[in-house]
Parts: structure tokens; C-alpha cells; sequence
């Protein structure tokens, strides 16, 4: 399942070039640009532990401003990302590798990524934290590292067809969300490690409880930790432990953000200043980034205004 990491064969190749574009778009720091160039909606309630969100582009006003094309950069996140490529090809950065997307892929979201825009450019995405596809198939997605993946065994081709054939972004959902709803159904009451890994990421998200250990955890399901870690990593293809620090620190960063008054490192667990300091420094230490960029220091600005 692995790219060639030679240029033009198969869904990408990976590229160690240099690309000169003449602005950059940065998550938490350009919100306006993420929220005003993007359709982001949330599936409905019954795919809402499974589904994030739904994307796609909307950059038809954007060329006149930027006709050189412009970059987008996002920090680490949990879950992963199908990608549809519904226009001309793109290139892609996943940490320190750049791959031209020619096709569709399957992007796991542990790292870094920056996505660099041309005019003809159009994408649509589904952001899972758990992908449902996992009730049907015997996947392991800790088996998906490094890469961006083709995305045709984890989509069924007519499904894939269907969406790109579609006229709109909200047929486009509908379609999707009929797809992953049937298998679900197929599966509804089977106790399964979806379940189990999906709630306690609800949970700890929706209760700032980013800090328990994997034996804590495990002991409210009657289970090991050891299998409990490895249900973790077949569902999200990463540790328990990496999932909610990656989940605690996003939800600080986007609170400190959005809503700077309001924001206080102890809401989310942190001993003191320095303590979260640090945390967000490594987090937003993305090695796409010029070090003058210093997004941590940026955000921390907002404490003081």
C-alpha cells in the first residue's frame, strides 16, 4: 500500500523539492482564512462518533488575490482524512515528505501537514476520528504510517464515483453519510473496539479529561490495558496516550485562539504556565514553518492584549 517515491506513478510520488509560494495560511493564527475558504459541516448525530466533519475548497475567489497559489499548514490531530481530489493535482507535505496528489488518498493525521494550492484546484474530505470502514474490513490502521495512502481499498470504487460525479458539496454528504450509516447498521450491537475507543475520546474531550492512564481507562471496560492500547491503535493507528494529548492540546490551542479572555491553562490540566508553554511550542513546531513564523509565541501574545 506504500507510495513510490518516485515522481508521477501511482496516486503521488514524494518529493524533497522546494516550492515557492507567495503566502502561507496557518491553522489558529489565519482563522478567517480556514473558516471562510472551506464548506465544514459535522455529520449528523449517528455518525457524529465516527465522522468529524465533512470539507471541501471553496477557493473560486481566491486566484486574482493569489495568483502565484498559497499554502495552507495544519498542526498534528487525531483520527485521519480521506482525500478526493475533484480537480487538477496538488502537492501535499506530510511532515518532511511532499507528494503531487494526482488522485484520491488516505492521509493519516498525526503529523504536520501543509497542502500547497494552484488555480484548477478543488478537494473534497471527510475527517474521521474512527473511519466505519472498520466495521467491514480487517484493518489495522497503526499499519498506515509515514504516508499518504491510495484511498480505493478503504472506499468502494462506486461510492468513490458517486461522490465525485455528485453536484454538490451537500449531495456529496448525502451520499457518504448513507454509505457509512449502512455500516454501521450492518454491525449495530455487536460490542465492538470502536465503541470502546470512540467513547472514552468523547468523553475525555468533552470533559477535559486528557490525563488518565491507559490502566484507569481500561478498568472501566473490564478489559487489560494491553488491550486496550491495542484496540487504540487499530482504531486510530496511534497510542492512547499520544490520541488525548494531541486531542488536549488542540482544544487549548483553539480555545486560546478563538477566545483569549477566557482561556486558562488549568482547564485543561496543565501544572502552570511553563508547563503549557512547552506543550505548545512542541506542538506547533511544525518543520514546514520558517522558525521567524514561531506560531507559539504568536498565540501567546493574545494572553497580553
Amino acid at each position: 500500500m506504500r507510495l513510490s517515491s518516485q515522481s508521477g506513478s501511482g496516486t503521488g510520488g514524494c518529493y524533497f523539492i522546494f516550492i515557492t509560494v507567495a503566502t502561507r495560511h496557518i491553522e489558529f493564527i489565519h482563522i478567517d482564512h480556514f473558516d471562510q475558504h472551506y464548506y465544514r459541516i459535522p455529520p449528523p448525530e449517528r455518525l457524529a462518533h465516527l465522522v468529524e466533519f465533512f470539507w471541501e475548497t471553496r477557493f473560486e475567489n481566491l486566484w486574482e488575490q493569489y495568483p502565484r497559489g498559497f499554502s495552507d499548514a495544519q498542526f498534528a490531530n487525531v483520527g485521519y482524512t480521506y482525500l478526493i481530489n475533484l480537480g487538477n493535482p496538488y502537492v501535499m507535505q506530510v511532515a518532511d515528505k511532499r507528494y503531487t496528489m494526482k488522485g484520491d488518498g488516505f492521509l493519516p493525521r498525526y503529523n504536520a501537514i501543509e497542502c500547497f494550492h494552484k488555480p484548477g484546484n478543488h478537494i473534497f474530505g471527510i475527517k474521521f476520528r474512527i473511519s466505519p470502514v472498520i466495521f467491514e474490513k480487517k484493518i489495522d490502521f497503526s499499519e498506515y504510517q509515514g504516508y499518504i495512502f491510495p484511498l480505493s481499498y478503504l472506499l468502494a470504487p462506486g461510492i468513490l464515483g458517486q461522490v465525485k460525479q455528485a453536484s454538490d458539496f451537500e449531495a456529496r454528504i448525502n451520499i457518504l453519510c448513507e454509505y457509512f450509516t449502512q455500516l454501521i447498521h450492518n454491525y449495530d450491537g455487536a460490542i465492538h473496539p470502536v465503541h470502546m475507543v470512540s467513547e472514552i475520546l468523547e468523553r475525555s474531550f468533552q470533559n477535559n479529561t486528557f490525563c488518565l492512564s491507559i490502566e484507569q481507562l481500561a478498568a472501566d471496560y473490564g478489559i487489560s490495558s494491553r488491550t486496550l492500547q491495542r484496540y487504540f491503535e487499530v482504531c486510530t493507528g496511534i497510542s492512547s496516550r499520544q490520541a488525548l494529548q494531541i486531542m488536549r492540546i488542540r482544544k487549548a490551542t483553539s480555545h486560546l485562539a478563538n477566545s483569549p479572555d477566557s482561556f486558562h491553562y488549568s482547564q485543561y490540566g496543565y501544572y502552570d504556565h511553563s508547563h503549557f508553554y512547552k506543550h505548545l511550542k512542541s506542538f506547533l513546531a511544525n518543520n514546514t514553518l520558517e522558525k521567524a513564523e514561531q506560531p507559539h509565541l504568536q498565540l501567546l501574545s493574545l494572553l497580553h492584549k
